[in-house]
C-alpha cells in the first residue's frame, strides 16, 4: 500500500463560486465521495479546515520566527483540507482525484507520503520513529 494525501486548495475563483451553490449539495456531493473512499477501502483520514481567520502562519525567514494571525491576505491559494489514502499506485490515486467533486476554481494536489524505510535506516531519530510507530504513534 502506498499513501497519497489528496490536498484541497481553494482560489478566489472558487470561493466565489461557492456563494451560488447550494451548501447541503456541496456537503451531499463530500459525503458521496467520503463514502465511495470508505467502502474502497482506501481511506485512511480526511479532514476539512476552518477557515483562515482562525489559524496563523509561522515564517521562518528571520533569526526569530515571526507569527502572522490569518486571513493570510497574500494567499492566492489556501490550503481548506485533506484526505489521506492507502492505493496500490500512482495511478490508483490520479483516479480517486479525479472522482473528487470539486467545483470550479478549486485546485487538488496530489502528493506521496514519505515512508519511514525510505531514510537511512541507520539514523538515530529514523529508529526512534519507527518505535514510536511500534508503540502506537499514527505517524
Amino acid at each position: 500500500m502506498t499513501r497519497y494525501m489528496l490536498i484541497l486548495r481553494s482560489t478566489p475563483a472558487a470561493e466565489k463560486a461557492m456563494e451560488i451553490v447550494d451548501f447541503n449539495d456541496v456537503i451531499a456531493a463530500m459525503g458521496r465521495y467520503n463514502e465511495e473512499l470508505l467502502k474502497a477501502g482506501v481511506l485512511l483520514a480526511g479532514e476539512g479546515l476552518a477557515g483562515p481567520e482562525e489559524g496563523f502562519v509561522v515564517n521562518f525567514d528571520a533569526e526569530t520566527p515571526v507569527i502572522t494571525d490569518g486571513p493570510y491576505t497574500e494567499a492566492k491559494e489556501l490550503f481548506n483540507g485533506f484526505w489521506v489514502l492507502g492505493v496500490s499506485s500512482i495511478e490508483e490515486a490520479k483516479q480517486w482525484a479525479l472522482k473528487c467533486p470539486l467545483g470550479y476554481g478549486a485546485r487538488l494536489e496530489v502528493r506521496r507520503i514519505t515512508e519511514t524505510e525510505e531514510f537511512p535506516q541507520d539514523n538515530e531519530w529514523v529508529q526512534k520513529e519507527m518505535q514510536w510507530k511500534k508503540e502506537g504513534y499514527p505517524g
